[in-house]
């Protein structure tokens, strides 16, 4: 065999040796560069912050609820409504709200702006605020004077019949007249928490038939 051939396969033999070892190399090189140059995964987007907006708005409008069997149970009013999704308030101006509860009592609502819950069940009123319950009886059959609550803030629960406020506030209860810097009423309990500079005037009960 002459020098030449014995070089050539001298050669080959080496590089079947290696041969491994360098697919191995290039096998990682070739790992390393898709790393390098493969898109980067998108980072999950960040939830943005609910602001408080408005997302849809409604003008001179009545809007009525039912109960399940058909009878009506609350009726609202206002000039202008804004409803906002990040609390599911309505926000309503010069508003009228009229309730009728569970036992059939009816109360009305108004005042220069007021902040709805989802269901109506809960109402914060502001500026020249009113809420009155119609006189009417008990399930005993006992009379129930008609009761008045005026203040700059009132805030009221028309499902449990109570009727809260922080500031000054005027109510009336038949004849009989009461103010004070703050009230918690709770009709059906028939409890009236007055709290500051309480005042109070107390018809006699025939002056009330």
């Amino acid at each position: 065999m002459s020098n030449g051939l014995r070089l050539v396969r001298q050669t080959l033999d080496r590089l079947s040796i290696y041969l491994p070892i360098l697919l191995m190399g290039l096998l990682a090189l070739g790992t390393y560069w898709l790393a390098r140059n493969a898109p980067l995964p998108q980072e999950p987007v960040a939830q943005r912050e609910a602001k408080h907006e408005p997302d849809y708005f409604m003008r001179r409008f009545a809007v009525k609820t039912f109960t399940a069997d058909g009878q009506l149970r609350s009726e609202v009013q206002g000039t202008e409504a804004r409803h906002f999704p990040d609390t599911d308030t309505l926000e309503i101006d010069k508003v009228r709200i009229r309730s009728m509860s569970k036992q059939g009592y009816v109360t009305t609502a108004t005042a220069d702006r007021a902040l709805t819950n989802a269901d109506g069940s809960e109402v914060q009123l502001f500026g020249n605020a009113i809420v009155v319950r119609d006189a009417t009886v008990d399930a005993a059959g006992k009379p129930l004077p008609r009761l008045e609550f005026r203040g700059e803030f009132l805030h009221a629960f028309l499902d449990t019949e109570r009727v809260k406020s922080h500031k000054p506030v005027t109510l009336t209860r038949g004849a009989d007249q009461f103010t004070a810097n703050s009230l918690d009423y709770d009709n059906i309990e028939r409890m009236m928490n007055l709290q500051g500079r309480v005042r109070g005037v107390l018809m006699p009960r025939a002056a009330q038939r």
